[in-house]
């Protein structure tokens, strides 16, 4: 604390109150011109050597029908733009970007560049609000006549930089948690409806394709996952793999269990029907001991809120005039 006291008194004595200011913010460019050239400096990507070939031999279609055909795909000007920058916005380990690609999915976003718009998201949103933050203390230091304390200084400054920061990591991480209990709120319903759909004679495929359909209004997040069954199922892909891949993408342990129970039953060549009646009346059950469990939860979560806003004013009726007497006698004895 001493060599920044000597610092900071030697930065004012040169430059006036805002001389902390500008070394920081000659600190701040000097960080970002270092590190350009290692952003700069991308290796050509294979890939966009074999876009710029192909896009010549390509010629638009005259033909009035192809007009209106749609890509898979379409490609975004946004995530093209971000592609320079791929090396920079993404872990360069593999297993980092497998865990934050996961995460995304998770929360519900699927794109091709999503680990790419959120690391680009955190970078701009620190340099925005750290920008917000130097303004803030350049109009408070011009204000005040005294100026601020390096320790104000420096909080001011970085303290919005790291808020900006960590947005995008708070802002995926509250949705993920409420698609995971959106999922485990109308995963019982979704079993119960799909029984009803296999008893009925429909096979799995067009039980999941129903079900997604009828749940779509109540849980749209459970009723995507099951879409994206059905259209893998549709492409061929292995049924195992599928039911496997969405156990993993919803991250919620009754899911697993009901891929696992599926999964058992394809294996051994057991009824699905039964297992689905099984697996539906213990996730009935279990609906009904969370409820429980949270309805056991409230007294105690009540006992704080009472203590805090129940018993302080009852001491005040029950000792306020007691103390009031005693006031007054010790004057009267004290006259």
């Amino acid at each position: 604390m001493g060599i920044i006291s000597s610092v900071n008194d030697m930065l004012v004595d040169k430059f006036g109150t805002l001389g902390p200011l500008y070394a920081l913010g000659l600190l701040g460019v000097l960080c970002i011109v270092a590190t350009l050239p290692f952003v700069l400096n991308r290796k050509p990507d294979p890939l966009d050597k074999l876009r710029t070939e192909v896009k010549p031999q390509t010629r638009p279609s005259k033909n009035k029908k192809d007009e209106g055909v749609k890509t898979l795909r379409p490609s975004s000007k946004s995530t093209e733009k971000l592609d320079r920058f791929a090396d920079f916005l993404e872990p360069q380990s593999e297993e980092e970007y497998s865990a934050a690609r996961l995460k995304l999915l998770r929360a519900g976003y699927r794109t091709k560049g999503a680990v790419r718009a959120f690391h680009f998201a955190q970078f701009a949103l620190g340099l925005g609000f750290l920008f917000l933050g130097v303004i803030y203390a350049v109009i408070t230091s011009s204000t005040k006549g005294d100026g601020m304390s390096t320790q104000a200084l420096i909080l001011s400054i970085l303290l919005p930089g790291g808020m900006g920061y960590y947005l995008p990591k708070y802002w995926v991480e509250r949705r993920l948690q409420s698609r995971q209990e959106e999922i485990t709120n109308g995963f019982p319903d979704s079993l119960d409806m799909m029984l009803v759909c296999v008893e009925a004679g429909q096979s799995l495929d067009q039980s999941i394709v129903r079900v997604a359909k009828e749940i779509r209004a109540g849980f749209p997040a459970l009723a995507e996952e099951y879409e994206i069954v059905s259209l893998e199922m549709k492409a061929g892909k292995d049924k195992v793999q599928v039911l496997k891949d969405m156990g993993e993408r919803c991250g919620n342990n009754d899911v697993a269990s009901f891929v696992t129970v599926l999964v058992q039953s394809s294996t051994f060549g057991t009824s699905i029907a039964e297992a689905l009646r099984v697996y539906a009346a213990e996730m009935r059950d279990k609906r009904v001991m969370r409820a429980e469990e949270k309805a056991n939860k409230l007294p105690t979560k009540l006992t704080l809120g009472t203590m805090l806003f129940t018993v302080p004013p009852l001491l005040v009726v029950l000792i306020g005039p007691s103390v009031y007497r005693v006031a007054q006698m010790g004057d009267l004895m004290n006259r």
